[in-house]
């Protein structure tokens, strides 16, 4: 999945409507694609958390790509970054 701009609570719940696939998929690896996302909101990035566990629970990996250094070091103050594989590019 691809976002772009930002992921705050306005449209947090747009994206959690979006992302719903992804919560039944089962027995794939999801990246989410952060090259384009701009701004994150802790709303947001709870979406991120329950995907994750939704997805460990299933065997499944979750991958973020492209975070900028901003979320970059958000994730990291809260940890994020230990939990998810964070890439740079595919």
């Amino acid at each position: 999945m691809t976002f772009e701009g930002r992921l705050d609570s306005p449209s947090s719940l747009q994206v959690e409507r979006d992302m719903q696939v992804l919560y039944d998929c089962e027995g794939h690896d999801i990246v989410l694609d952060c090259t384009n996302l701009e701004y994150i909101t802790s709303s947001g990035m709870r979406l991120f958390l329950d995907l994750l566990k939704t997805a460990k629970k299933k065997g499944s990996k979750c991958t973020l790509v492209g975070l900028n250094d901003a979320i970059y070091e958000v994730f990291n103050e809260v940890g994020f970054i230990n939990l998810f594989d964070v890439r740079q590019t595919l």
